[in-house]
């Protein structure tokens, strides 16, 4: 089969097409021949190892423990295992692999009671390749701050692949939402149901005067001193994206626990923890028709070093989605 394989950290072209072995379904997995999947930060962090602690997770000089990146997929059942009951071969499914990537490839294999559903009946096939990065990092830390129906919730780069679910979601909750984003995403951000949106290139939503009882931050970009004037004391800062460079992310981490200390605020951070749970209240939401996907751009297999590239340079809408 056709996979994007790389073999040394770098530039987007260190990943490229080659044949692999086909795999095999063992006797709880499920053989996906997927037909999309996306790229997404962690993927092309992964590709550069930033930030360098990277490569004590999967390699120091290369990456020896992850060569196939790709966290979440769609496609169709082509076989299942012989102790598999939920799935069978014809079934269109989405699904995420979480850290053991290798979804830019033609075929994976996942267990039966991983993160694997039937799509939901209101999407694509591309739609759906792009739920659960962006939709399972929004519900884990939206649901980890305690969102509660009636909180002014400001969310900072409203319109990337985490953002456009984080205001989706933050909605559903009941919660007024205040989308930051450029100037050419306005009209998306107010799309998804934002009441506000705050133009970045025109306005420091810190100045406003306005306070928050959550600032969400998905790029790494809201600045800390910034977010902590704008939110209520005691209120919740949460970090989902970051800069990747080690002393930013020491000084932020001093700061976090020097606010949780004082009682200025509630710093939260770190990898969102996925659930099958999650997984069915976001397909439960988009078939009711209150969310949906993003899609900025999609690129052949082909072109998958391109697409990194696009998706590392921080201003796509959305998702970008690989066609298999």
């Amino acid at each position: 089969m056709k996979a994007a394989v790389y073999t040394r950290y770098g530039p987007p072209e260190v990943v490229q097409i080659k044949d692999v072995e086909k795999p095999v379904p063992k006797d709880n997995e499920v053989l996906v021949r997927i037909h999309a999947t996306t790229v997404c930060a962690a993927d092309w962090r992964l590709r550069k190892a930033d930030p360098i602690f990277i490569r004590l997770m999967i390699g120091l000089r290369r990456p020896t423990k992850v060569n196939i990146l790709g966290m979440e997929f769609a496609g169709i059942v082509e076989s299942v295992g012989a102790a598999v009951t939920r799935f069978a071969a014809g079934d269109q499914v989405f699904g995420s692999t979480g850290f053991k990537f290798g979804a830019h490839a033609e075929y994976i294999c996942v267990p039966e009671n991983g993160t694997l559903a039937t799509t939901p009946v209101n999407m694509t096939l591309q739609e759906a390749a792009a739920i659960l990065f962006g939709g399972v990092s929004a519900l884990y830390f939206l649901k980890k701050a305690n969102i509660r129906g009636g909180q002014r919730v400001l969310i900072y780069g409203a319109s990337g692949s985490v953002g456009v679910f984080a205001v989706q979601l933050a909605k559903h909750f009941g919660a007024q939402v205040t989308g930051v984003c450029s100037t050419s995403n306005l009209d998306l951000v107010k799309s998804l149901g934002a009441d506000e949106v705050v133009d970045y290139t025109r306005e420091d939503f810190s100045k406003a005067g306005k306070v928050y009882d959550m600032v969400f931050d998905t790029v790494g970009k809201s600045g800390f001193s910034r977010s902590m004037k704008a939110l209520k004391h005691g209120g919740c800062y949460v970090l989902v994206g970051g800069s990747g460079h080690i002393l930013s992310m020491l000084v932020g981490a001093l700061r976090a626990q020097w606010a949780s200390i004082t009682g200025a605020a509630k710093v939260l951070g770190g990898v969102a923890r996925g659930a099958p749970e999650y997984q069915s209240f976001l397909k439960g939401l988009i078939e009711a028709g209150e969310l949906r996907t993003v899609i900025d751009k999609c690129y052949p297999l082909a072109q998958i070093a391109e697409a990194h590239r696009y998706a590392e340079a921080g201003h796509k809408k959305g998702h970008v989605v690989i066609v298999v």
